[in-house]
């Protein structure tokens, strides 16, 4: 079994690919629920924004998990 060797930029780099790929889904998935109902731009921006929440959280409980096993 190798080691897993975390860096401050490897940590960086992962927290924010997944804050923006968090904010892309979370837009679409925004539109796809919501669009019809509060229009499309404006479902996007909620999306875009509360979407990150989960998914910065969830990137940050990988890496602590991550760093703890490996």
């Amino acid at each position: 079994m190798t080691a897993v060797v975390l860096t401050i930029g490897s940590v960086a780099l992962a927290l924010a690919t997944g804050l923006v790929a968090s904010g892309i889904g979370g837009a679409i998935g925004g539109v796809a629920t919501g669009g019809k109902a509060l229009g499309n731009e404006l479902a996007a921006m909620l999306g875009s924004f509360y979407g990150p929440v989960g998914g910065f959280s969830g990137v940050l409980a990988g890496i602590v998990i991550l760093a703890l096993v490996g």
